[in-house]
């Protein structure tokens, strides 16, 4: 039900702007394909379905109202974008019976496509029932990601020490557990893995039609991203797109140009408004260039709009940069709030520096200490870092070293599934954040 609700609505976007064209053109005497209005109203489809998804729907309502409101808000949007689009080229695009006629539709379609998406999320929450032999501090740490915002929604039913379910004669109790708790799917740690009795009885269980995975599989597929524990182990156990499959590098670059190309439109649009406010409220640098390290290893200079006082963003500033750090100015946090800080990066995009999508960029002496400390970190040089990536949709602000090992679980899922499908799904969710939850 979950998955079918999205496709549910963009159909349902696609027949309301169709069908009032149709309508339109039937009611007027004129042939709908033949004549512009046709391509126009492809592009209306286009924005509405961008509108709704940058506004969580169907998925991120809780309820019929919030759906309600939540669809008003994005069709309403999409009809005003239009609108002015129209006005200022001075043409009659699409009637206003199509711009004003299909949001009305879409509203009660919307709400009813996010209960749907309710009702799936009520059953996914019910259909995973979780059981895991791994040590303590496992337990504790899937329990919370588990209650956080999981990709695939599960209930962690019970944990059990490798020790407590090795099998002793008749008595089987990993078994035993999973009868009683109705799980559908078992954890299985190195260390569980290792026991011949353990692997025994998860044979038994998987015959009977429970999931068995291990830990890094199960974080892989129910968490999207790898385990702490085993980064190590797996590091060298996957193809990287960028490395090993050219043509998706040479298609990603050409999207990061025109990507960045477009964005440099937006840079020069919006530069003098960011001149008027740094000179009010903001004295200092325009600009705010740091040393990063990119692809290889090499370093480079990231470009942003100032967001700190002078004196909180010299060579000495170097300490991680807190969410509510006393260094940054009004302005400058208002720069961070809208994301209009990091526009200046399509010109980092264009040079090669940096890609759309990829691992955020570190500053060098982090990247030094974080490699003494983790092996295989240097891994994320393998790829052109990015101006936003799966750690910052999926994980909070970080500004910590502990943050930045808790983010690097969601580089290494990156890496293990670069692709065109991802990218676009980070790009999405970026979009989704941006225009939903404000910035950070």
């Amino acid at each position: 039900m979950r998955r079918l609700a999205r496709p549910l609505l963009l159909a349902g976007i696609a027949v309301a702007v169709l069908g009032l064209s149709k309508a339109h053109a039937a009611a007027h005497g004129y042939d709908f394909t033949a004549s512009s209005r046709f391509a126009w109203s492809l592009a209306y489809i286009g924005l509405l379905g961008a509108a709704a998804y940058g506004a969580g729907l169907p998925e991120l309502p809780r309820s019929r109202r919030s759906a309600a409101l939540t669809a008003a808000a994005s069709t309403g949007a999409a009809a005003l974008a239009i609108s002015v689009l129209q006005l200022v080229v001075g043409s009659a695009l699409l009637p206003r019976f199509v711009v004003f006629g299909a949001p009305m539709l879409l509203v009660p379609f919307a709400v009813a496509t996010s209960g749907l998406a309710r009702m799936g999320r009520a059953r996914d929450g019910q259909r995973d029932r979780v059981v895991a032999v791994v040590g303590p501090e496992e337990g504790a740490n899937l329990t919370r990601e588990l209650d956080a915002l999981p990709e695939r929604p599960a209930i962690l039913s019970w944990v059990l020490r490798p020790e407590e379910a090795v099998a002793e004669g008749d008595h089987r109790p990993l078994i035993d557990v999973v009868g009683a708790t109705g799980a559908t799917a078992v954890v299985l740690d190195r260390t569980a893995l290792a026991d011949e009795s353990i692997v025994a009885q998860a044979a038994q269980l998987h015959e009977s039609g429970v999931r068995i995975r291990t830990l890094s599989l199960f974080y892989d597929q129910w968490l999207a991203k790898l385990p702490v524990s085993e980064l190590e182990r797996i590091a060298l156990l996957f193809d990287i797109g960028e490395l090993h499959r050219a043509r998706y590098g040479r298609i990603k670059r050409v999207l990061d140009t025109v990507g960045a190309a477009t964005g440099a439109v937006v840079l020069a649009a919006v530069l003098p408004l960011v001149l008027v406010g740094n000179r009010l409220g903001n004295k200092g640098p325009l600009f705010y260039r740091q040393t990063r390290v990119g692809k290889g290893g090499t370093e480079f200079e990231i470009l942003k709009f100032r967001t700190m006082t002078p004196s909180g963003t010299g060579a000495g500033a170097t300490r991680w940069t807190a969410e509510d750090d006393p260094r940054i100015t009004p302005f400058g946090a208002w720069l961070r709030r809208s994301h209009l800080d990091e526009l200046p990066q399509v010109l980092n995009i264009l040079r090669g520096d940096l890609s759309v999508v990829g691992p955020r960029p570190e500053q060098p002496q982090y990247v030094e200490e974080l490699e003494a400390k983790i092996p295989f970190y240097r891994l994320r040089h393998l790829v052109r870092p990015g101006l936003t990536g799966w750690a910052q949709v999926k994980y909070p602000y970080g500004a910590s070293e502990g943050d930045a090992f808790e983010k690097l679980q969601y580089e290494f899922y990156y890496l293990r599934h670069q692709g065109l499908g991802l990218d676009l799904r980070i790009t999405g969710r970026t979009l989704r954040s941006v225009l939903g939850r404000g910035g950070r």
